[in-house]
């Protein structure tokens, strides 16, 4: 049997403009609540997946190694993960493996915890399920990508433990279990199919952050390619319908689970 849990990461606040995208500010100013400079708050919504000897975890938040200068810019939370599996009863050295949607610092910060003294990865007994593309551009970022990735602080020491698995396209990884690369987002970006006799649910990722970016004309500024992001939504989409399943949202502060009928798309 599968089960699925919302695991909350903590929060922080993005700019709204970026979010949006193209989409002028006099069309969504009245539809989303942010701050003084035009942030948007945004809650790290993880998923962990436990499935007989499994414990699947998908992203793991911020972390609590951010520079101050990430701080002052994005105002996080405190980095409420471990707390949060805890209270779902289950502890750093349970999680046996952790797919990664793609590597931004808010989905990739906490492979790491600093623990004053010395780094350690946080999950010490993970496998890490990444694409392939993903991991290339993070380790190798042309001009483009540069600022998106920060490889020596999120990525080094998971590299050097070499608890990888680099994935290409779409692969059932565990049995109900499926990364599908849709990109968009970023080069490698991938989402999660459960397809499970408990339900079949697709955990989106960035391609779709909000119910507001629900909307497939909808994209963040943030995406390397629109028309891609465009292609991945159309794709979830349609395999929701087939399977009258539902979407989890990764970083809306009020909604998790969103049954596909309750979607105009």
């Amino acid at each position: 049997m599968t089960k699925i849990f919302k695991v909350y990461a903590g929060n922080y606040w993005s700019d709204g403009g970026a979010l949006m995208g193209v989409l002028p500010y006099a069309i969504w100013k009245d539809k989303i609540k942010t701050d003084e400079i035009r942030r948007q708050k945004m809650d790290l919504n993880l998923l962990l997946i436990v499935s007989d000897h499994r414990r699947i975890l998908v992203d793991t938040g911020l972390g609590n190694r951010l520079t101050e200068k990430q701080r002052e810019i994005y105002q996080p939370s405190e980095f409420a993960l471990p707390n949060s599996l805890a209270e779902l009863g289950f502890r750093d050295t349970d999680i046996t493996d952790v797919i990664m949607t793609h590597l931004h610092f808010d989905h990739a910060g906490g492979i790491i915890t600093g623990f004053g003294d010395h780094d350690a990865l946080t999950f010490p007994n993970a496998t890490y399920w990444i694409q392939k593309s993903e991991w290339e551009v993070a380790k190798n970022p042309d001009g483009l990508n540069k600022a998106a990735y920060q490889f020596e602080q999120q990525l080094q020491l998971l590299e050097d433990a070499g608890k990888i698995e680099l994935i290409e396209g779409e692969a059932e990884i565990f049995p109900e279990i499926s990364c599908v690369k849709g990109g968009g987002h970023t080069i490698g970006s991938q989402y999660v199919q459960i397809d499970s006799p408990e339900g079949f649910y697709i955990y989106a990722g960035d391609i779709i952050p909000t119910k507001f970016h629900s909307s497939p004309a909808i994209t963040s500024a943030y995406d390397v390619c629109r028309q891609d992001t465009f292609k991945a939504k159309k794709q979830i989409y349609e395999r929701l319908k087939a399977k009258n399943g539902t979407l989890l949202l990764d970083h809306d502060t009020r909604e998790w689970e969103i049954p596909i009928s309750n979607l105009r798309v």
